[in-house]
């Protein structure tokens, strides 16, 4: 006899002695008639390894399913992995990394010939932990959530694929669940959406860029509209007074104004009043074919906040879409999975006189036919989001639709102002502090990335 009791190799010869009776098998140990017990295990993700938080659950399962079984229950602990699609992918591109092999240089069916590669060289890690750990599952029945998927390799085979599809589409003839367009979490590096646990809210030095929508013509007299614009101080005292022809906003995203569905200021902002109800007009695309959308109220807006009126894009930001929905406002989808602005549907005149008819009430379109409307100018089509980004500014600066402010304005942020102010790189001498710049102001930016990505991720409206 050993002096000392060795764990590791009594657990584990105890255990295979178990496992080879079929000690863990579903019916063990029942009695006559007995009543049945049995749990899912919460399946792990199958390329990874148990964390302690696996150990306390499954330990609790354990307690429970063995208790069961020795008071004579029919008993079942069913254990499985999960697929965890996105981890999977990210392990997986790792691995192919390696060699210097890019997702994107393969086909999707040669990518998922890689992954199932790797869940078969990686699967077996969890069982082998769960019994080390003494887990009394039924090992028999171990079930993978894509087993008897289109294209499993041989040995993966079941239907828990098929069971899947069966369980939703019974749901929802039942009404259980529904579908629709609903605005997630997009990473355009996986192509998926993720939850927000798995997002990494990251403050950021960014820019907010100031430009003017004009206001509609005047149908009688073809002419532009204008409002008195008042500014005010704590104490009630006008500080600013002028005649306005536009009503201005703030954005640290311009690439998404050409989804734009309406212009929302708050009830209670007094220097907007006059013009709620108006149109206004997009500064964005051609000129013959901009489109005007609705100046509304809605409690979101921040009066002390920029100019207190904001550009509402219900499928691109999550606090636009909520605007969006209580104002009945058309959520314009502008990218595709990959950040790109979209390159498909009718030409960009066609789909901007069908939105037009929209904000004009003319017309009311379903939530997947506003969906398929492509309000992204011919020439900005097929563009990274942040390519069309600057093309935006540039187009919007260069016909005077940016709202400007001088050189010296602190919202600039100190080495802007400072750059502008003194003299330039060739010796021609720089702004001077009363010459007039557009307004882009320097603060700090929170973005979400990815967390496993680490890309930044766009608010996307897509089909749940």
């Amino acid at each position: 006899m050993d002096k000392s009791f060795n764990a590791a190799e009594a657990e584990a010869r105890i255990y295979a002695d178990w496992d080879a009776k079929g000690a863990f098998k579903a019916g063990a140990n029942a009695k006559p008639g007995a009543k049945p017990f049995s749990i899912m295990i919460p399946p792990p993700n199958v390329t990874g390894v148990l964390h302690v938080g696996h150990a306390f659950n499954n330990t609790l399962q354990d307690v429970l399913t063995r208790w069961k079984r020795m008071q004579g229950f029919d008993t079942l602990w069913q254990p499985g992995t999960d697929h965890a699609g996105i981890a999977t992918q990210m392990v997986v591109e790792r691995e192919l990394a390696k060699s210097g092999i890019a997702r994107k240089d393969l086909t999707r069916e040669e990518f998922l010939a890689h992954v199932w590669a790797w869940k078969k060289q990686s699967g077996g890690t969890i069982r082998e932990q769960l019994k080390r750990l003494g887990a009394s599952c039924d090992w028999s029945r171990e079930a993978f959530t894509m087993s008897g998927a289109p294209g499993a390799p041989e040995g993966e085979d079941g239907n828990f694929h098929d069971a899947v599809i069966k369980v939703f589409v019974e749901m929802y003839n039942k009404g259980y669940i529904y579908r629709g367009k609903r605005l997630v979490n997009w990473d355009p590096h996986f192509e998926t959406a993720i939850s927000d646990l798995e997002v990494e809210n990251i403050d950021q030095p960014g820019f907010m860029w100031h430009f003017k929508y004009p206001l509609a013509a005047n149908p009688e007299t073809g002419e532009r509209q204008t409002y008195e614009y008042v500014e005010k101080d704590e104490d009630g005292v006008v500080t600013l007074r002028e005649t306005r022809d536009y009503i201005a906003i703030a954005t640290t995203r311009p690439e998404t104004m050409l989804g734009d569905g309406a212009v929302a200021v708050h009830p209670d902002d007094e220097r907007y009043t006059s013009i709620v109800g108006m149109l206004c007009e997009i500064p964005v695309g051609p000129k013959e074919h901009r489109r005007l959308i609705p100046i509304i109220t809605d409690e979101y807006p921040d009066p002390a906040f920029g100019s207190g009126a904001v550009k509402i894009t219900g499928a691109h930001d999550m606090n636009d879409y909520g605007v969006a929905k209580r104002n009945n406002i058309p959520c314009y989808r502008l990218m595709d999975t990959k950040a790109h602005l979209r390159d498909d549907g009718a030409p960009y005149a066609e789909a901007a006189a069908i939105a037009q008819a929209v904000a004009n009430g003319e017309v009311e379109l379903g939530e997947m036919e506003v969906d398929a409307l492509n309000l992204v100018p011919d020439h900005l089509r097929g563009l990274d989001r942040f390519v069309a980004r600057e093309l935006v500014i540039a187009e919007i600066t260069a016909e005077g639709l940016a709202v400007m402010t001088r050189a010296d304005d602190p919202r600039l942020g100190k080495p802007r102002a400072e750059a502008r102010s003194t003299e330039d790189d060739d010796g021609r001498p720089g702004l001077g502090p009363d010459d007039l710049v557009p307004l882009v102001e320097a603060k700090l930016i929170t973005q979400p990335f990815g967390d496993r990505s680490k890309v930044v991720i766009e608010p996307m409206l897509t089909d749940q």
